[in-house]
């Protein structure tokens, strides 16, 4: 669908910093039918680099970006719509969080923070102004869900309720609970705890995109050179899978049961 505007406490937007931010681009372009819109960003020395939107149907999706930090592995990063930046990361120390990076301007694009919940899982914060983010979501190549891997996903709710003023609702989902987070469940985002098998892997939040066919992607992705991380799988919300880009970046793909995630 459409989007025009992100309400507050709902992602509006993705970046995906990794390690070959042109060999990305192809892969998922080629996986999801993206088009490239690379952005000149200016920097002190006069070569800031590219940004790479990632537009579907001439709307913006997602960003492509190399890492800077040395030792950070390729990941996929999440932000949430703000009305004042400021005004929700002045709430993060005292519902026990850490601003990262503090309130920022991004051009005339908009202003930005990055923030850690108590469990150590760090997300981005986004008062758009000439950048809106999402174009699209819940059609296939565009994200549908992002969700959040923590070991206290009671802990983290309460944080994200804190600061961006959203309810946080459990619902059922298979052996262990689930944590809706959001004004619209249908848009929203999602808090996961970690079973047992999961302990070595680290806090972070995970992106979805909606495909037409699931197994058709998966064994697309594999052939652009992705790794497998769980084959396709029925669950309540539709059948789903988890790969690596040929980087390492992880991200989700489904084809979502009739009522979305």
């Amino acid at each position: 669908m459409k989007v025009d505007k992100t309400a507050q406490g709902i992602p509006s937007w993705i970046e995906l910093m990794t390690s070959d931010e042109n060999a990305a681009v192809r892969f998922y372009d080629d996986l999801f039918g993206w088009a490239d819109d690379p952005q000149e960003v200016p920097g002190e020395d006069g070569n800031g680099g590219t940004y790479h939107l990632a537009t579907l149907g001439g709307d913006n999706i997602a960003g492509i970006g190399t890492e800077g930090q040395p030792g950070v592995p390729p990941h996929w990063s999440v932000y949430f719509a703000v009305d004042n930046v400021e005004a929700v990361a002045g709430k993060v120390p005292a519902a026990g969080g850490q601003v990262i990076v503090p309130p920022m301007d991004v051009m005339d694009l908009g202003r930005m923070a990055i923030v850690a919940d108590p469990t150590g899982g760090s997300v981005g914060l986004w008062e758009a102004k000439l950048h809106k983010g999402f174009g699209r979501r819940n059609e296939p190549g565009a994200v549908t869900w992002c969700e959040l891997l923590t070991d206290d996903s009671a802990k983290a709710s309460a944080f994200f309720t804190s600061i961006l003023g959203v309810p946080a609702t459990e619902m059922p989902m298979g052996d262990h609970g689930y944590t809706m987070l959001g004004p619209d469940q249908q848009q929203g985002a999602g808090i996961m705890s970690k079973t047992p098998e999961m302990t070595s892997i680290p806090t972070m939040w995970g992106v979805y995109f909606e495909v037409a066919d699931t197994d058709a992607a998966v064994a697309k992705a594999r052939d652009l050179g992705a790794t497998v991380m769980q084959e396709p799988t029925d669950i309540m919300p539709g059948r789903f899978a988890m790969l690596l880009d040929p980087q390492g970046a992880v991200f989700g793909i489904i084809k979502s049961s009739p009522m979305p995630m």
